[in-house]
């Protein structure tokens, strides 16, 4: 019995930190855009410049963004057939975690160390001690395809997952995100 109490928590942390490291993706499209068509893209400066992330996340997803593309057989263009735009969200978790069990403590309740009664002062039991808090992003990336001679969204790619703060996992996250998200186009029905 000791040995589950002391590894439940163990076990709680795991399925949070592997739920954590999933990249949830939906994808929309237009039923009438010929996607076959779409040979060439090109960055939406405007769009772009709208999302707010920092200047620095904004070029890793558009570098991750590009080489997507370019393996999928595009060209980067200034004449392009689609026009590349993102957005994103985030927003703050913050996760409480009771994970030390203990001993003892003071409470009210039936006495029975000397017989049946009630009675104040120390008594033995489960308790919890310290908390854990933890903040976490969950953040949401939109990739949007527009086309660029109707100047209609065409498509659009959604992932949403947990980010990182450290640089180094950051741009691998980042590449997880963009990689997930575009692996939704193009849609089924035209492939």
């Amino acid at each position: 019995m000791k040995k589950l109490l002391k590894t439940l928590p163990l076990i709680a942390l795991l399925i949070v930190a592997t739920s954590c490291t999933s990249v949830r993706v939906a994808a929309d499209y237009d039923k009438n855009a010929n996607f076959g068509a779409y040979k060439t893209f090109a960055f939406f400066k405007t769009g772009i410049d709208k999302a707010e992330i920092s200047d620095l996340d904004k070029r890793r997803i558009l570098r991750a963004i590009e080489a997507e593309l370019l393996a999928k057989g595009f060209t980067k263009s200034k004449q392009p057939d689609i026009l590349v735009s993102l957005f994103t969200k985030s927003q703050q978790r913050v996760d409480v975690y009771n994970n030390s069990w203990g001993y003892g403590g003071w409470g009210w309740g039936p006495g029975w160390a000397w017989g049946p009664g009630w009675g104040w002062g120390p008594g033995w039991g489960w308790g919890w001690n310290q908390p854990n808090v933890s903040t976490t992003t969950q953040g949401v990336l939109y990739i949007d395809l527009i086309d660029s001679g109707k100047k209609e969204l065409v498509w659009q790619g959604m992932g949403t997952g947990y980010l990182s703060r450290n640089t180094e996992k950051k741009e691998a996250r980042i590449k997880e995100f963009v990689t997930e998200i575009m692996t939704k186009y193009p849609p089924i029905a035209q492939q």
